[in-house]
């Protein structure tokens, strides 16, 4: 492996499976250090393609999105670092596909449990082919001012503390990720900080070893010392042992590893990692540093004796003249986040939207501040959930009662009028079930079912201004108005409408006061005077009836009726219920499987 280093600040790396955090980090890094390109080329989402919208500094980026590994790195042939974040199920056969590639020269492998024997084939393949594996179960590694991987070095906070915007003087090596962040802190502390660091993972089988990387440290000029960390269990330190003995490693190498403590357990113990697990006493801790000692590495009494000898040997060199310390500079500040900065309590931002109905933030959505789990419990209706949802509180039972025959009786009026017709014509013409609904929706207004708020607004002002039922027909008619609510196609004064029958008649039985419902029967005895067919419609039945209920129930203040008349919610009912007819149009024409509407010509008066 040896050759050199990995990273550049022109490193462009692509990455599997998208995760938010870990990519947004690796750019905060980018921006932190002065790059002038994300290190991040693409994203690799299996069957999905797009963007991904992140941030650069301040600047909002589109990130591209492709389905497989063979389009990223055709679409971005300089990207040769593969960052993987699937899961141990199939991180071993996306990073072979990764490998295979031409434009990949470094794979990252995050997951942890992928089989040693898939492990041994990645590392055969890569080293047969001159490419790296970092990994499994690693954290990454990081260039200091240059490039990093993931959530290599954890926090902005621990980037800036740990000096690793900038490059230092040391290099280090770890199969921990988790120590490597305690490292780059105690190197920073006593060094001018990092100039590569590398977990390479704790599994048996890493895909590089603590010596690949230390005899690559030590052919990179910038690298004045390394550091090692390493841990009981397997061998992987003693290739470094060799390598120190065999002259291979010219620079000093400060070097711990921990688990000392595993002999104070009187059987074998299973530390963290899948690596860490003693052998024998070749694999124990103590004789490890006994053999990197003895093979010329600066080898500590203890872990709290680690500090002081990096500390030790860097002033030795800088004492020398082989280092001198890089200057210290201000990284610059990376922008907060909008919800961080506010929860913080450092910014305050306007909201967007304002909902008083519901509320979905809490362990279950409530409607009008009531519970689902006690909507149910409790046996609410449809009526009783319009009643929340509509007019934010619980109204009496009688009132979500007439709420729900009001929805059944205009849930349909057959399929010749016009909602109905141009529900049929579109599901006809193969259109989706929305399209259809919507085109039937679209012909409610003042001629097809959206009469009743205008019934119930001129019903309820000539009533509260004390006019009689002659007065205001008349009154209207000057205004060339048609009274809403009265008239019917088909229906006259000795064949009344049924649905207006069943309304009255309940609101009869159940409703405290039902004044406005009679003025609208006083008028319908006045118009009926006048024309057979001027009888009460369903609208004006609804209209009527609603302002009763509004009224009647206690529960609502004149300027909230003269509101909800006003918006529209009377209309809403209307909406709501012709649409599961419209709905049933739409599922009963495409289950006959009914072909394209075309009008007859012969229902077609063609004229000039």
């Amino acid at each position: 492996m040896a050759t050199g280093q990995l990273f550049s600040r022109t490193t462009q790396a692509l990455f599997y499976n998208y995760k938010q955090l870990p990519i947004q980090r690796m750019l905060d890094f980018d921006f932190l250090c002065g790059r002038e390109t994300p290190s991040v080329a693409g994203v690799i989402n299996p069957g999905a393609e797009g963007f991904q919208k992140l941030f650069f500094g301040q600047e909002e980026i589109a990130i591209p999105v492709h389905s497989t590994i063979e389009a990223a790195c055709a679409a971005h042939p300089t990207a040769d670092v593969f960052i993987n974040f699937a899961s141990f199920r199939s991180a071993a056969a996306s990073s072979m596909a990764a490998l295979k590639q031409p434009t990949i020269r470094v794979v990252a492998i995050i997951a942890e449990g992928v089989p040693e024997s898939d492990t041994k084939q990645l590392i055969a393949y890569a080293r047969s082919n001159n490419k790296v594996v970092i990994g499994p179960a690693t954290v990454g590694g990081i260039q200091a001012g240059a490039f990093k991987i993931g959530d290599t070095a954890g926090t902005i906070d621990n980037i800036i503390a740990g000096k690793l915007y900038r490059p230092g003087s040391v290099g280090f090596v770890s199969k921990s990720g988790g120590m490597s962040n305690e490292l780059y802190n105690t190197i920073a502390r006593v060094t001018d900080g990092i100039y590569e660091g590398i977990a390479i993972g704790g599994d048996v089988f890493p895909g590089s070893t603590l010596s690949d990387h230390v005899l690559r440290f030590n052919n990179i000029p910038q690298v004045k010392m390394m550091v090692v960390l390493g841990e009981l269990g397997g061998r992987d330190e003693y290739s470094l042992v060799e390598a120190l003995k065999q002259g291979k490693v010219t620079k000093p190498v400060v070097a711990w590893v921990s688990g000392t403590c595993a002999r104070l357990f009187k059987s074998e113990v299973q530390f963290g990692h899948a690596g860490a697990k003693s052998g024998g006493e070749m694999e124990s801790a103590q004789a490890k540093n006994q053999a990197l000692k003895d093979a010329g590495a600066v080898v500590p009494t203890s872990y709290e004796a680690f500090e002081t000898a990096i500390k030790e040997t860097f002033q030795m060199l800088v004492e020398e003249g082989k280092i001198t310390p890089v200057k210290e500079i201000r990284p610059p500040q990376i922008p907060e986040d909008l919800n961080t900065a506010i929860k913080s309590g450092k910014v305050r931002a306007p909201t967007h939207i304002i909902s008083t109905i519901s509320d979905d933030r809490g362990e279950e959505p409530c409607y009008a501040g009531v519970p689902m789990s006690s909507i149910v419990e409790k046996g609410y209706g449809v009526g009783d959930v319009i009643s929340l949802l509509w007019f934010k509180r619980s109204l009496p039972r009688y009132c979500t009662h007439f709420i729900e025959i009001c929805i059944m009786l205009c849930a349909d009026h057959g399929p010749c009028v016009s909602g109905a017709h141009n529900t049929i014509v579109t599901a006809r013409a193969g259109k989706d079930l929305v399209s259809s609904l919507v085109s039937g929706l679209l012909t409610i207004g003042p001629r097809f079912g959206g009469a009743i708020d205008d019934a119930a607004r001129y019903f309820k002002d000539a009533y509260d201004r004390g006019l009689t039922p002659y007065e205001f027909v008349e009154g209207m008619k000057k205004k060339g108005i048609r009274v809403p609510g009265i008239g019917h196609r088909i229906k006259r004064g000795d064949n009344r409408d049924k649905r207006v029958e069943l309304l009255q008649r309940f609101a009869r039985t159940h409703f405290p006061s039902v004044k406005y419902m009679e003025y609208a029967v006083q008028v319908e005895t006045y118009t009926l005077s006048k024309a057979s067919n001027l009888v009460l419609n369903v609208d004006g039945a609804i209209g009527s009836l609603f302002l009763d209920l509004l009224a009647g129930s206690g529960m609502f203040t004149k300027q909230e009726i003269d509101e909800i008349v006003e918006i529209g919610y009377l209309n809403g009912l209307f909406v709501l219920a012709r649409s599961i007819g419209l709905i049933g149009h739409t599922f009963d024409q495409k289950r006959l499987k009914q072909p394209l509407y075309r009008h007859p010509w012969e229902d077609v008066l063609y004229t000039k």
